[in-house]
């Protein structure tokens, strides 16, 4: 089930990346023979105007394939007839509906879960706040020096805090009450604690913002660690493959759906950085080859940008396959 599982997810995630394609393709005019999920023989198909629509044998992918994309094509609706802007937007369009689908994923998971208040939902079992006065419903406006905006401020007050003791100020009817409290230490992780938790918010466009500023940070994570692997400073033993993303799956799916989909919210943003790093076969590299033949005039034809696509496929196969043996000694044979 979590071969499956797994399946699914990067099924679903290449569709929406090839979806990005396909939709942008239409939307200039480029036409598009055939959208297919899935590689290798066909199982099922069906022609809807001038697409042919497939699934395919193997659930690994799938492609979206546009006419004169690979060859030099006579079709006034070819790719390589469009202008330099429309070629951009169908060669970018993937990995931008994959930031939107990590997008769409973390906002879904915040507004479920709900964003945490400054304001007291319950107490912990073991509580110096609700000991020393503190109800639920009191807004928290100050810890000691520190104005409170968020709940992260109010976790951050308390853990820095140098003494046994600590000042809470909160807002009740209109009213600002100063409460002073023994620290505790909560008993896992021993940091100091007062005993609350938060009341939660569930609206849609903090939602939005929210999930935003996650994918924001998550693609500045990983920019850094891509930056690492060039300079050397991460060891390319440390990247995983299908198996590292299968027991990921898994583990994933024992805590619990939210987990599945932050799982595949962070896949999907990986699939839209990778796929746009100026590289052969990928499409950033396909991007600066479109830069390169609008400066020079098309002085790399072809047959020499194709040949540089399969040098890069090829790369990009030898590294797949260290990568699924790194996966195997430590996943399977550990």
């Amino acid at each position: 089930m979590t071969i499956i599982y797994a399946l699914i997810m990067f099924c679903i995630l290449v569709m929406v990346h090839e979806g990005g394609h396909f939709i942008a393709a239409k939307s200039v005019g480029v036409k598009v023979n055939e959208f297919a999920v899935g590689m290798g023989p066909i199982l099922l198909k069906k022609v809807k105007g001038e697409t042919r629509y497939s699934i395919r044998l193997f659930p690994i992918g799938g492609f979206c394939a546009m006419e004169g994309e690979d060859d030099d094509s006579d079709d006034e609706r070819s790719f390589g007839r469009k202008p330099l802007w429309a070629k951009a937007i169908i060669i970018v369009a993937g990995a931008f509906m994959n930031l939107l689908l990590a997008v769409v994923i973390l906002a879904c998971s915040i507004y479920y879960i709900g964003i945490p208040t400054t304001v007291i939902g319950e107490f912990s079992e073991i509580s110096p706040a609700r000991e020393a006065g503190l109800s639920v419903g009191d807004k928290i406006v100050a810890i000691e020096q520190y104005k409170i905006k968020d709940w992260n401020d109010i976790t951050t007050a308390i853990s820095s805090q140098t003494d046994d003791t600590v000042s809470i100020t909160v807002e009740r009817d209109n009213k600002a009450l100063t409460y002073t409290m023994q620290l505790a230490a909560e008993e896992a992780t021993g940091r100091k604690i007062v005993g609350i938790t938060p009341d939660v918010s569930r609206s849609v466009g903090s939602a939005i913002v929210t999930g935003g500023k996650a994918t924001w940070h998550m693609t500045v994570s990983m920019v850094d660690v891509i930056g690492q692997l060039v300079t050397g400073e991460v060891s390319a033993k440390e990247l995983t493959g299908p198996i590292g993303i299968t027991v990921a799956v898994s583990d994933s799916v024992k805590y619990g759906f939210i987990y599945v989909a932050n799982l595949a919210a962070l896949i999907s943003l990986n699939l839209a950085i990778v796929n746009m790093l100026p590289f052969p076969a990928l499409d950033g590299g396909r991007l600066v080859f479109l830069i390169i033949r609008k400066v020079t005039g098309r002085a790399i034809t072809d047959e020499i940008e194709g040949r540089i696509h399969f040098v890069g496929i090829m790369l990009l196969f030898g590294l797949m396959i260290y990568v699924t043996w790194q996966d195997i000694g430590r996943f399977i044979l550990k």
